[in-house]
């Protein structure tokens, strides 16, 4: 669930974030982690609100792909926020870039700018531009981060479109299901009893089905309404959608490729601020909040581990952070040096395998799916036709 935070952090001005959390107390412990002292959380409202025509999120990857061309070529961090704003057309967008055009103008470095603009830009998004300011590449924090986040859009690409096609065939499997049980089937129930005769116990029961829904259609209209709004409402609360993930976890086979989902995205950002310059025990506090619920108690072990003294390896290790395979991967980082590189190469290793088995698995249920929905909607039929098929065989 969303959740606004206010915070201060030293001196500095109270600043308003958007983070995702379990609850409030999850949304205000990941902010204390970062070392900001919480004065107000509260929940963001979960019910969609249209906007305006041209307003929306800052493209943070457009706007880090532009800023990049314009520092490459030669322009200052100023001049090339400035020509951006000249260009920018939507009236959000330049106005969040005038903000930071005027932190920068008050002595603040870039990362104090990105972290107090409106925009909410992401914690991992300000970190990178923080730790880059140290050792001045500004243009290669912004490489990597264009990197990044393409690759986890790529991801979530891959898993959508893999799944238009399923829900498209249910969606119109079930229209077609509605429309014989609501429409056909009533009618057909008046001229069976018309003719009268015997049918077949599951034809009584089709038959008896679309009587009832031809005497008291208002109310199992009004009463489904009612169900429908009910799940939609318990599924927008955050225990309802806890309560799902547990299950999903539970599951043998799905649970695991939710696991390495959850740990490609963790040691991808991580190996990102790594890259980046930033500290180890750092770097883990920010990428809690990419982990699951039930996980982010295990990081914080294995953070506290490594603050210790411990190796890394062994802290992932001990508190199932890891596999076999990213296990063998941390420990050659470890002795090459290269942690930032070998944790994007072993989020690369789990990408492709999570890919693969998406694609294996939307091979297997597609047919399954539409065998499924040929089934239901053929013993509809045949059920509905079975009594003229018995009168044309008497007949005979």
């Amino acid at each position: 669930m969303r959740y606004e935070v206010k915070a201060l952090r030293g001196e500095d001005d109270l600043t308003a974030f958007t983070l995702d959390a379990v609850d409030a107390g999850d949304a205000a412990n990941q902010m204390q982690g970062q070392g900001y002292t919480v004065i107000a959380v509260k929940p963001r409202a979960g019910w969609p609100v249209w906007r305006k025509p041209g307003t929306g999120r800052f493209p943070l990857v457009l706007f880090s792909q532009e800023l990049l061309a314009l520092l490459e070529a030669g322009l200052s961090l100023m001049e090339s926020l400035e020509a951006l704003a000249e260009k920018e057309l939507q009236p959000e967008i330049r106005k969040t870039l005038a903000q930071l055009i005027a932190s920068l103008y008050e002595g603040h470095p870039f990362s104090h700018a990105l972290q107090h603009s409106q925009a909410n830009f992401p914690l991992l998004y300000v970190a990178s531009v923080r730790a880059s300011e140290k050792t001045g590449a500004l243009p290669e924090a912004l490489s990597r981060y264009i990197a990044y986040q393409s690759q986890m859009d790529a991801v979530k690409r891959q898993v959508v479109s893999a799944s238009i096609y399923p829900l498209l065939l249910a969606g119109v499997g079930g229209l077609v299901t509605l429309f014989l049980m609501v429409y056909v089937v009533p009618r057909f129930s008046h001229l069976y009893a018309e003719i009268g005769g015997d049918m077949p116990l599951m034809s009584r029961l089709l038959m008896r089905w679309g009587q009832l829904l031809d005497a008291n259609g208002a109310a199992i209209l009004i009463g489904s309404s009612l169900v429908l709004s009910a799940l939609f409402y318990a599924a927008t609360r955050p225990g309802s959608k806890q309560w799902l993930t547990r299950k999903l976890w539970q599951l043998p086979s799905l649970g695991r490729r939710l696991h390495i989902y959850q740990l490609s995205r963790f040691y991808r950002s991580l190996g990102m601020l790594l890259r980046g310059g930033m500290p180890m025990v750092t770097s883990l506090q920010m990428v809690s909040d990419l982990l699951e619920s039930s996980l982010r108690g295990q990081l914080a072990l294995a953070s506290a581990s490594v603050r210790e003294g411990h190796a890394l390896s062994h802290a992932m290790e001990q508190y199932g952070l890891t596999t076999p395979i990213a296990l063998r991967m941390l420990r050659v980082g470890e002795r090459t040096g290269r942690m930032g590189e070998m944790m994007e190469r072993i989020a690369v290793f789990y990408e492709e395998e999570t890919a693969r088995w998406v694609e294996r698995f939307t091979k297997l249920f597609e047919p399954l799916l539409m065998v499924f929905i040929g089934l239901v909607i053929g013993v509809i039929v045949v059920l509905m036709y079975f009594p003229i098929f018995e009168l044309a065989g008497s007949i005979q």
